[in-house]
């Protein structure tokens, strides 16, 4: 039954989502793996990310310089987009895109390994293919997910008072000062740790997709769309929750 189904995936992603949240700090033992895991995961969206954040300062500074003029209260924009950049848009937007490219490359590259067999002879060594394979590259996803969530804030920021100089009158001093007014460490830091969670789920989706994977070159290709699909699913929903929930803890905004 379709039902009966899709109760059994969900139990055996969560099985396999609690195997490697215990395999990912035991990659701290192995940094030359899991420096090679982060390479490709971070510098692998770097141009996306570079390209996102100054997409994101330029045109909210657009929508929002047209909606405070109206209201004569341009003075309050560098505020609003410094919260709107480093509460949401950076961190989904990391979390998109980490979903988009290193979904796709895990499930294809650990897919390609199941169908050449590479798994099945590491366990027959008896090596733990979650412990050499899963855990440095969901960890590399968890470690890459808050810097790049920060690179692209900074961009973002800095791409707004790169369109106030060419169109506002705000100097430098007055944008830096503007955008710190009501930005705290207390608001900042939940949003990005919130990432860690996106970089879990991207990793183990995409991971777990790849080490299911079975049809041959097709299968491989499933694997892959499947792993982005999901992921992505997974970050827009648990992102709802992780607002809600940091808005319930004491202070939160």
């Amino acid at each position: 039954m379709p039902l009966l189904e899709s109760l059994e995936h969900v139990g055996r992603f969560a099985h396999f989502a609690a195997q490697a949240a215990v395999a990912a700090p035991l990659a701290l033992a192995r940094p030359r793996e899991l420096g090679r895991q982060f390479y490709h995961v971070f510098l692998g969206v770097l141009p996306l990310g570079m390209t996102a954040g100054v997409a994101i300062g330029a045109v909210l500074w657009l929508q929002l310089h047209a909606i405070f003029q109206r209201f004569g209260a341009q003075q309050y924009l560098p505020q609003a987009l410094a919260l709107a950049v480093v509460l949401e848009f950076a961190p989904i937007g990391a979390g998109l895109i980490v979903s988009g490219r290193s979904g796709a490359s895990l499930g294809a590259e650990l897919g390609s390994m199941r169908l050449t067999e590479q798994i099945d002879a590491l366990e027959v060594l008896g090596l733990s293919p979650l412990r050499q394979l899963v855990g440095p590259r969901v960890l590399a996803c968890m470690l890459a997910l808050p810097l790049l969530t920060v690179f692209i804030a900074y961009l973002a920021i800095a791409a707004g008072f790169l369109c106030e100089a060419a169109g506002g009158s705000m100097t430098w001093t007055q944008y830096q000062t503007e955008t710190l007014r009501l930005l705290t460490l207390h608001d900042a830091i939940p949003a990005v740790l919130k990432t860690v969670v996106f970089g879990f789920l991207i990793g183990v989706t995409g991971c777990y997709h790849g080490m299911t994977a079975h049809g041959g070159t097709e299968g491989v290709g499933r694997a892959a769309t499947r792993g982005v699909v999901l992921s992505i699913f997974l970050v827009l929903v648990v992102n709802v929750l992780l607002v809600r929930l940091i808005q319930l803890l004491p202070g939160g905004y």
